[in-house]
């Protein structure tokens, strides 16, 4: 009578062990990629709403990308190999960023690490990227006339830049950071650059303005 040898038994409890583990982190990773393109998507629609204004429905997609992150996390957490991935970074990057793009357009305090439940580099990062993108919202500003609102917002890039340079780190520790940090100071110069000439032109249009006026006056006297 063949007898099953002790070993072989063994290693068939560990197999299907590790086969119920992996079965689990593959749910637990499919579930996680869904949730994590669905947070991007409606952080990406968060921001399209700021540019055109309508800010209470900004305010609304970020408090279901809230939701969103919070099930991607639970998701994920417990296999840690799958929680520490990159899609998740990149996904609550972006919720930090559409967080921050509504915070700079309305003045308001920015949402700290700890109340969007993010990691530190990724908040950094977000932080960078959303100010990067709004430069687009100065723009519109400065086609609008309305100067000093886009002196506000780079204002408020301006600090950002100058205080996330001082995060010299590795690269392999700030998931890039020094990249992002480089764009920043591309958009900022950019972004001063069309604020200056902006000024120069009102500055310009006023005094002729005055100029034709005062002009008119004269005309306007009797002989």
């Amino acid at each position: 009578m063949n007898e099953t040898p002790p070993f072989a038994e063994q290693w068939d409890a560990i197999v299907r062990e590790l086969k119920n583990d992996a079965q689990h982190m593959h749910e637990a990773r499919e579930a996680g990629l869904t949730l994590c393109r669905k947070l991007t998507q409606l952080s990406a629609r968060c921001i399209r709403h700021v540019h055109r204004h309508q800010f209470d429905e900004a305010q609304r997609l970020l408090g279901e990308a809230r939701e969103v992150a919070t099930q991607a996390r639970d998701a994920l957490s417990p296999h840690p190999s799958l929680f520490h991935a990159g899609y998740l970074h990149d996904a609550e990057k972006e919720r930090v960023e559409a967080a921050a793009v509504l915070a700079i357009v309305l003045g308001q305090a920015y949402p700290t690490p700890q109340e969007l439940g993010v990691e530190t580099m990724t908040y950094l990062n977000g932080m960078g990227e959303a100010s990067s993108e709004c430069r687009r919202f100065a723009l519109d500003e400065m086609r609008s006339g309305r100067v000093e609102g886009a002196e506000t917002i780079l204002a408020r890039m301006e600090t950002i830049y100058e205080d996330l340079i001082g995060f010299d780190y590795a690269d392999s520790l700030t998931h890039g950071l020094r990249r992002t940090c480089d764009a920043l100071r591309a958009v900022v110069e950019r972004t001063r650059s069309d604020l200056t000439t902006t000024q120069s032109h009102q500055t310009l249009v006023q005094e002729l303005r005055r100029t034709r006026e005062a002009l008119g006056a004269e005309d306007a006297r009797p002989a």
